[in-house]
């Protein structure tokens, strides 16, 4: 069995990793489980490390270490690539691929099963989700978007409580978070405010319900500052107006081999367009330590993590090629967890459902609250006190 991580790496990509690891060994049906080094660009290198000789205590650590402990990669799958994977496959006996990732690792792991078919070859070939962003169909949730969430909405609430304690100095806090095309990450920095700190919720800026243009984000800060005194607004760092424009400027300042663009920050370019307006503003960017953040990770998105490497693996064992696991429901009581065709997931985008979003369009509903609050596990807020 070769395994593979891909994608912007989480604070519970290991788990999975760790998950598939252990359901191999387990089988008995597996005589050894190989890691890819930095994605599928592990198998065009042949650059590989035995995890068959890792030891309970080496497994248990790396399952709570964050990143990817097998490095990961944005390598975008070439036609020309396809046999030549497939060959070296065959060469070195593997009969299991198990790619842990998003869209894009989900359209490899689809585009090498199909091939693998297509040639008879006895390959079977699984995806196991992860994704900060939670933007994957066919999911309740994906793993990472629970420790993010759960990292960010105490960013974000910790936050606030500087911006309320010195509206003099700057009235306006941008928090930049990343999300891709999908408010799911945005929307989550609202989880830490509710009963009697509901007042204190940030302004949302959501890819589903973009601003006419940056006059109307203006607009609606002043409005917010004129009502509270102080505004935080939570902005997703690929931010468009409702032309399409990129708010931090049109021009990328990278492309990776997928297409996707990276653009100048959306904080910063907003920061600068409020104090020019009159209200002095300052943004934060927790960027990759959100992402990364094992100290507040959820332990709700760790086992989850874990289950669907197993669930992948056990798939795979049973004769299922170009499908993904994945968690279909959850609640406190019960985890649904199943596979379904890549297929099905691959290139697609599952946007913040419209029953989550507020009427304003800047918020969310108590809808939203009851789906992403158990993910994040027990108790992830400590009480504050207000004079």
């Amino acid at each position: 069995m070769l395994i593979g991580q891909s994608g912007g790496a989480t604070a519970v990509i290991n788990a999975s990793l760790i998950g598939a690891l252990e359901a191999a060994l387990e089988s008995g049906e597996v005589g050894r489980v190989l890691g890819m080094r930095h994605g599928i660009e592990g198998v065009l290198k042949r650059d590989y490390v035995d995890l068959t000789t890792l030891d309970q205590s080496q497994r248990d650590l790396i399952r709570e270490t964050p990143s990817a402990a097998l490095g990961t990669g944005r390598y975008k799958l070439r036609d020309e690539d396809i046999d030549l994977i497939l060959d070296r496959l065959a060469d070195d006996d593997v009969r299991y691929l198990v790619y842990i990732g998003g869209n894009d690792s989900a359209d490899t792991a689809l585009r090498l099963a199909r091939a693998a078919t297509g040639r008879d070859q006895d390959l079977k070939v699984m995806s196991i989700p992860k994704t900060i962003d939670n933007d994957l169909p066919e999911m309740h949730a994906c793993p990472g978007y629970g420790s993010i969430a759960r990292h960010l909405a105490n960013a974000t609430r910790d936050a606030i409580y500087d911006t309320i304690a010195s509206p003099r100095l700057y009235p306006v806090k941008f928090i930049e978070v990343m999300g891709r095309d999908a408010g799911w990450v945005t929307a989550a920095c609202t989880l830490g405010l509710s009963g009697d700190e509901a007042d204190l919720s940030p302004l949302l800026l959501l890819p589903e319900r973009p601003p006419e243009s940056t006059d109307a984000v203006v607009e609606l800060i002043q409005a917010d500052v004129a009502r509270r005194g102080w505004s935080v607004v939570v902005a997703p760092e690929t931010l468009r107006d409702a032309q399409g424009r990129h708010l931090g400027g049109d021009e990328p300042e990278h492309v990776d081999t997928f297409g996707h663009e990276y653009f100048p920050s959306t904080g910063a370019a907003l920061t600068r367009v409020l104090t020019s307006a009159g209200l002095r503003a300052r943004y934060d960017k927790p960027g990759t330590a959100a992402r990364m953040s094992i100290s507040m990770a959820s332990p709700v998105d760790l086992d989850h993590a874990e289950a669907l490497g197993h669930v992948a693996v056990q798939a795979a064992l049973k004769g299922v090629t170009a499908h993904m696991a994945a968690l279909k429901s959850y609640n406190e009581d019960y985890s649904e967890l199943t596979v379904v065709p890549v297929e099905r997931i691959a290139n697609r985008v599952r946007v913040l459902d419209d029953a989550f979003i507020g009427n304003d369009g800047h918020s969310v509903t108590d809808a939203f609250a009851d789906y992403a609050l158990p993910l994040l596990g027990p108790d992830p807020f400590p009480p504050y006190g207000r004079l």
